[in-house]
């Protein structure tokens, strides 16, 4: 069975950074699609960034100048970097492949 652990999560305070991590445990067979995804207290779950099969890749408006994401080599594990943090940043990130999620990971930007 697949699953999909986030890591790197954590309190920072504003203009501080932070690295996601998502990697992906089991047998899965080529390269897909993966994103991040967020969700603060009390709001929707948010599109925030997708890496495609061949690199191309799609940043929410929020924060298209402060974070990207990448990909590990052929590998169905990403990161998302997160630059320049705002305390509205502060959400559960989470990591979807195809429709799976993993358990995400807590950011808190405060200081």
């Amino acid at each position: 069975q697949v699953q999909l652990v986030e890591s790197g999560g954590g309190l920072v305070q504003p203009g501080g950074s932070l690295r996601l991590s998502c990697h992906t445990i089991g047998t899965f067979s080529g390269i897909y699609a993966m994103a991040w995804y967020r969700q603060a207290p009390g709001k929707q779950r948010e599109f925030v960034a997708r890496i495609y099969n061949r690199g191309r890749t799609d940043i929410a408006d929020a924060v298209k100048d402060r974070f990207t994401i990448s990909r590990e080599g052929q590998q169905n594990t990403v990161h998302l970097q997160m630059n320049s943090l705002k305390p509205e940043d502060t959400a559960i990130y989470y990591c979807n492949l195809s429709g799976l999620w993993g358990q995400g990971t807590q950011v808190t930007v405060s200081s």
